[in-house]
């Protein structure tokens, strides 16, 4: 198979041909104008697919048909919301040279048109597929997967990548042009318009079981997903999608910028894409992860219900899922699996099964989070269907919403310092002792539960509850005036319970004298065994405990 990439030493068409670099069946065709550029991006290629640096110019792309006579053409160039009167003219080429068709099209109303096209298409023997992305690929997956057990009536969703990722120069033009712009959209259950990064929400990122990324600022951005998904769900009244760049600062300049020109009916803010595509690919700090998020609204069984699919990638496998969908499409066609004849949005093209098969090897995972706020035991409310991965053992102590009792023995270690013991006291730690009687009871106390630890004759409580706004998904924790909000992370047979935020009398503390040191529960010779270890930055250990516990 024969597949011209044009834009393929670009971001998009750079990834997906390195997607693609383990298939001896394909010769790559890395298209652009800059002959230099597409050499070098083919001398730097491994693997043992062929690729080819070819000139071929979107202006010109009838004569680049004919010279080369690719099976498939992929555009990734863009930015598709500046292809001009004639947008659709590499797709008129294509059909005309009975040629099939993807894109990696960002633009709403681009990818929403490319269905005039559809009666020539089938006429021609070819399929013709739009905005082959995340956005709107796989959301529609995921929103048919939430689809067969609720009504869907309003959806949100984001993507947030890693500050590592790197931003091109196009999709920097794409964002900058609509910043401050109408964007169409469906709220109360008709069209409407939502002003381009001028509208923001916030969201935690958390699949099951996993450490959650920070809660991030998402913005409105112009993707097919508004226009191409409501019309897959009769409910569906309101859809909202987002992005969330870091770090926050640029992105609240991006907003004031949008919101400055929407009041004042300023120009485009284009000319500025390279100032800001330059300045957002240097400021480079924080966790190399990002990830994506589903959250739908509606009704199951007669009753409302919130459900949620979330996604989280580590490190370099993050900016790979945006060409995944078009990789997941080339594999298909090799096989023998071919999409039918026509031209459409990509909305149908895969299935989330189909991405469960491409995250495989790599480090991305995804999950569902039902109803979490019914009621419920507390620790299965916040890690969801990841709870019944736990031992058996932590099931027994965490899966009830009543009153108990658990006893055992510890042994306990103090810091050393003035400091450390000054903390200690004032929280109530227990002294350093060696397989010393533990007692710890659990009391509800309306939506949250407190825990009163004995050691000895020695007691201290705290109180835990499920964590709300930006502690969404996190675990609270409360030591009188000092909360600390605690992601749980399932990791084999341990559950970790690793601190993310913290706060004194409700105001935020700086992460950088967060709290920290290894603590988790486990099970061994079938008893329930805790390990807690609890530091601060200058101060350095202040308590640690461990031992075991089993029901009074």
């Amino acid at each position: 198979m024969r597949v011209l990439i044009l834009g393929g030493y670009g971001v998009f068409g750079g990834r997906l041909a390195h997607l693609l670099s383990d298939l001896t069946e394909v010769e790559l065709l890395i298209a652009g104008r800059d002959l230099g550029r597409a050499d070098a991006f083919c001398t730097r290629y491994a693997g043992p697919a062929r690729v080819r640096p070819v000139v071929v110019d979107r202006a010109d792309i009838v004569a680049g048909l004919a010279a080369h006579r690719p099976d498939l053409v992929v555009d990734a160039s863009g930015p598709f919301q500046d292809y001009g009167a004639d947008r659709y003219h590499v797709i008129a080429a294509c059909i005309a040279a009975r040629v099939d068709y993807l894109d990696f099209a960002d633009a709403a109303d681009f990818v929403a048109g490319v269905a005039q096209f559809d009666a020539e298409a089938k006429a021609a023997g070819v399929f013709v597929l739009s905005g082959v992305s995340s956005f709107p690929v796989l959301t529609a997956a995921v929103l048919r997967e939430l689809a067969k057990g609720m009504d869907i009536a309003s959806v949100e969703g984001g993507i947030a990548p890693s500050p590592y990722a790197g931003i091109g120069l196009n999709v920097m033009r794409a964002v900058v042009g609509y910043a401050g712009s109408p964007v169409k959209l469906w709220r109360d259950g008709r069209p409407a318009h939502g002003v381009g990064l001028a509208e923001s929400r916030r969201f935690t990122i958390a699949p099951p079981g996993r450490l959650p990324l920070h809660n991030i600022r998402f913005s409105l951005v112009d993707v097919p997903d508004l226009q191409v998904i409501p019309p897959e769900h009769p409910t569906m009244t309101d859809i909202w999608m987002g992005a969330g760049p870091v770090p926050e600062i640029l992105h609240r300049i991006l907003n004031m910028l949008a919101k400055v020109r929407s009041s004042f009916r300023l120009p485009s803010l284009a000319p500025f894409a390279r100032l800001f595509y330059a300045v957002l690919n240097r400021m480079r700090f924080g966790e190399h992860r990002g990830g994506m998020f589903v959250r739908a609204r509606g009704t199951a069984n007669g009753r409302p219900v919130e459900r949620s699919w979330h996604l989280l990638a580590e490190g370099d496998d993050g900016p790979y899922i945006p060409s995944m969908a078009v990789e997941a499409i080339v594999r298909k066609l090799l096989a023998g699996d071919r999409p039918h004849s026509g031209a459409r949005s990509a909305v149908r093209a895969l299935e989330l099964a189909d991405y469960d098969a491409l995250f495989r090897g790599r480090n991305i995972q995804s999950g569902f989070r039902w109803d979490e706020t019914d009621d419920g035991p507390l620790y299965r409310r916040v890690l969801g269907p990841a709870f019944t991965s736990l031992p058996p053992r932590l099931q027994d102590l965490h899966d009830s919403a009543t009153a108990r009792q658990w006893t055992g023995f510890a042994d306990v270690r103090r810091g050393r310092g003035l400091l450390a013991a000054l903390t200690a006291k004032l929280v109530g730690f227990p002294e350093a002792a060696t397989q010393i009687p533990v007692s710890v009871s659990f009391k509800p106390e309306g939506d949250a539960e407190l825990w009163i630890r004995w050691f000895g004759d020695k007691a201290f409580s705290s109180v835990q509850s499920v964590g709300r706004g930006r502690n969404a998904h996190l675990l609270v924790e409360r030591f009188g005036i000092a909360s600390f909000a605690l992601a749980l992370v399932v990791e084999g047979d341990r559950l970790l319970l690793i601190p993310r935020r913290w706060s004194l009398l409700g105001i935020p503390m700086p992460t950088t004298l967060l709290p920290r040191g290894s603590s988790f529960e486990t099970q061994r010779n079938g008893e329930f065994c805790f390990d807690v270890e609890i530091a601060m930055p200058v101060i350095g250990l202040i308590v640690a405990y461990r031992g075991t516990l089993r029901p009074a």
